[in-house]
């Protein structure tokens, strides 16, 4: 009996003991350090230290280790974390690349013509503060961050968090543990030179990494026994990779990093140093690889990770209940930090009314486009929701010091040739919401294009433009045919031929519906075309004028585009129509009768796969009245111009051969993106061009004109660039059509 009784009272100690072992519970903390497109490793350690089930009780985190760090405190797991950056085009989120569909009209324009836009404040140059505004970023992690938007403490985080930035100012640490989370992580991970600095509690913070890459000691200070820390920064690097900018930068940036990793790492219980040194920060297109790199490293220290978590108590992971909706309900917007743009101009930028019902993905678009017009030198906004799932958006801007910008462009077509454009553009002349630009073309013709616009938004905006063009150009006899009286002349086959356009509008315009423009205005125009080939003028030189005469007009348009790439489109909508009445006229058309002249294009992409897409096109216009003027007539043939007045190219025909005062063409073009930004396509149009064509019938009994075209084509950061041979079976000639750089 005593014997039993001293078993038992033994086998009571023993569990005694037990229980005390494993009440045991070690608080965990985790750090990741900063390594751009190398910290995508951490994700990779992540998913081992979740299936050896240990409990993170604090992260601390710092410029990509600060992204993956928040995401993975708020409540995503390892999984999650691999499937959201799996799906990211990081080439987009880095270099804020708005999508065309999200712009207005306005800012679709300015992006179709100008190659490189700089500061010019006091006529002095100036560089931006970074490649990216990092805008893309900010969208996307305000998005996967809604479900904790109104979280303030960031220790009340399912998992509690800090990141750490850099005071670019005074070059101190900042550690940021409260205040707007992706506002936070943003400025920890804005890298100098790639990202322009984010100014939170008016302090101008970069990348954290400057000056604490690794923030062992704060997470230890908040509590933790065990350190794990994932390191993916740089060792240094031999001259032969060191061959751009932001290599060097980085480099310098590792002297300091790699002597204070000696100590960091003695304070880390647990240290995971990934393989990684065969990619680059800017690597993300292999981040499948530096995803498993995190993982095989944590998988060596599987066992310390399986006896961590033993020491610790289990217990169930908070519940988080992310954010499903793809669509926000805006019942009120309060603007702060709008000083000279008005509340309709930033509405009409962002295409937002309210209340209104909209996307996530137009939000953001319209976020962007805000950002895209540069008078923006940081936009921070954050959404709160009401208990009817209603939401507030607080939008907080600080407005752009630059009023005045430089611009750069260059050109070359068959018919204008050889081109450069300065630009110069100022905004708030004479209020708030304009802008002028006038564009200075000089080449092989000389050119100019002045505009005036004051933005309103979705409001009626004015504008006031005035431009002049002109070429010099061998064109078919048949393109003043009309104009043409003398016989003598008829055995010629083509003429030279000097042609000047001079156009000055007043217009109004409107946003309709979101996304269709609407307006219409008065037009001036001086037409001048003259030929030093043929006749002898009153002083006795080669030369004819066939025309010189001024037109006044009226006129109103229409346009619809969604376009997602003006030159090279894959899916989306385009229309376009115009309607002018010509009321009277002033010059060598003493003739002239009121006449009018309507058109209209619609164009639409379909994709069929990643790379093949295909656009069918028809267009059609015709004037009614006013037989005895034809200066205004249809021109067909050519391409790759900026077209003005009723120029149509055609492909198989050379520019300004085929005339009419009607024409109707359709077209079908196949285009395949062989590798990235380089296009092959195939391309097919049939057209009637001629006089009266609808009211006698003749577009509808046989096809006139009809060309194929196959060429290559390449989005260069001047504009495209297409090389296209073109035949057609009318005439059994080719046409070779080159068209490089922005058109103007």
């Amino acid at each position: 009996m005593k014997q039993l009784l001293y078993i038992l009272m033994l086998f009571a100690t023993f569990s005694v003991f037990a229980q005390d072992k494993t009440g045991e519970d070690i608080k965990v903390g985790l750090v990741l350090s900063g390594g751009g497109a190398k910290g995508l490793a951490h994700i990779g350690a992540i998913k081992v230290i979740e299936d050896a089930s240990v409990r993170i009780d604090y992260i601390g985190g710092t410029s990509m280790g600060a992204i993956v760090g928040a995401l993975y405190a708020s409540g995503y797991n390892a999984k999650q974390l691999d499937s959201i950056f799996a799906n990211i085009d990081f080439n987009t989120l880095i270099q804020d690349d708005i999508p065309r569909s999200a712009k207005t009209f306005y800012e679709k324009d300015d992006a179709d013509r100008y190659a490189i836009t700089l500061p010019f404040d006091k006529l002095q140059v100036k560089l931006p503060s970074g490649i990216s505004k990092g805008q893309n970023v900010y969208n996307l992690l305000s998005r996967l961050l809604s479900h904790v938007s109104e979280i303030e403490d960031f220790s009340k985080l399912p998992i509690p968090f800090f990141c750490m930035a850099t005071n670019v100012e005074n070059g101190n640490q900042v550690v940021l543990d409260n205040g707007y989370l992706p506002r936070a992580i943003t400025a920890s991970g804005a890298l100098p030179s790639l990202f322009s600095p984010v100014i939170i509690d008016d302090k101008v913070l970069i990348d954290g990494g400057v000056v604490n890459n690794y923030p062992v000691d704060e997470v230890k200070a908040r509590g933790a026994d065990i350190i794990i820390g994932v390191d993916v920064q740089d060792s240094l690097r031999g001259r032969e990779n060191l061959k751009s900018a932001l290599e060097v930068l980085v480099q310098i940036n590792n002297y300091r990093t790699i002597n204070d990793m000696i100590k960091k790492r003695e304070n880390t219980d647990i240290y995971i140093q990934p393989k990684i040194e065969d990619f680059t920060v800017v690597a993300f297109n292999e981040g499948k690889k530096i995803v498993e790199a995190g993982a095989v490293a944590a998988t060596s220290n599987l066992n310390a990770l399986t006896e961590l978590a033993r020491r610790q108590k289990t217990t169930r992971p908070k519940e988080v209940n992310f954010e499903n909706r793809t669509t926000l309900y805006v019942d009120q917007i309060d603007i702060e930090g709008n000083e000279n743009y008005s509340r309709a101009y930033i509405l009409g930028k962002l295409k937002l009314q309210v209340p209104d019902e909209i996307s996530y993905d137009k939000f953001s678009e319209g976020i962007n486009n805000l950002s895209a017009t540069g008078n923006f030198q940081d936009i921070s906004y954050r959404l709160y929701e009401s208990e009817t799932g209603k939401n507030t958006i607080l939008l907080q801007l600080r407005e752009s010091d630059s009023r005045t910008l430089l611009r750069f462009s260059a050109h070359y077509d068959d018919l204008f040739r050889a081109a450069g454009l300065l630009n110069i553009t100022q905004k708030r002349i004479f209020t708030n919401n304009d802008i002028a630009s006038l564009d200075l073309i000089v080449g092989d013709n000389l050119r100019y294009n002045f505009n005036y616009y004051i933005d309103k938004g979705f409001y009626w905006s004015v504008g006031i433009n005035s431009r002049f063009s002109f070429f010099d150009k061998n064109v078919p006899i048949s393109f003043i045919a009309k104009e043409l009286l003398d016989e003598e002349n008829s055995n010629l086959n083509q003429i030279e031929l000097q042609y000047n356009d001079l156009t000055n509008q007043v217009y109004l315009e409107t946003i309709f519906r979101r996304s269709f423009l609407l307006g219409g205005g008065l037009e001036h125009k001086f037409l001048r075309y003259l030929s030093n080939t043929i006749g002898i003028d009153e002083n006795d030189n080669p030369r004819t004028i066939f025309e010189s005469t001024n037109y006044f007009s009226t006129y109103g348009f229409l346009k619809y585009d969604t376009f997602d790439n003006t030159f090279f489109p894959s899916s989306g909508i385009y229309f376009d129509a115009d309607f002018h009445l010509y009321l009277f006229a002033d010059g060598r058309n003493e003739d002239f009768d009121q006449f009018s002249i309507a058109k209209a294009q619609i164009e639409y992409a379909q994709p069929f796969t990643d790379k093949l897409s295909a656009i069918i096109s028809t267009e059609g216009g015709f004037k009614i009245g006013g037989n005895t003027t034809s200066s205004l007539d249809f021109f067909g043939g050519g391409y790759g111009f900026r077209k003005i007045n009723n120029l149509v190219p055609l492909y198989g025909y050379e520019a300004l051969s085929v005339r009419g005062d009607t024409y109707l063409k359709s077209g079908l073009m196949v285009d395949y993106e062989l590798f990235r930004k380089n296009h092959i396509n195939f391309a097919v149009n049939i057209a009637n061009i001629g006089d009266d064509l609808f009211s006698s019938g003749d577009w509808i009994e046989e096809i006139d004109y009809s060309g194929f075209a196959i060429g290559y084509g390449l989005e260069s950061f001047l504009g495209p660039v297409e090389v296209k041979y073109s035949f057609s079976p009318e005439r059994k000639r080719s046409e070779w059509y080159v068209s490089a750089g922005f058109r103007f």
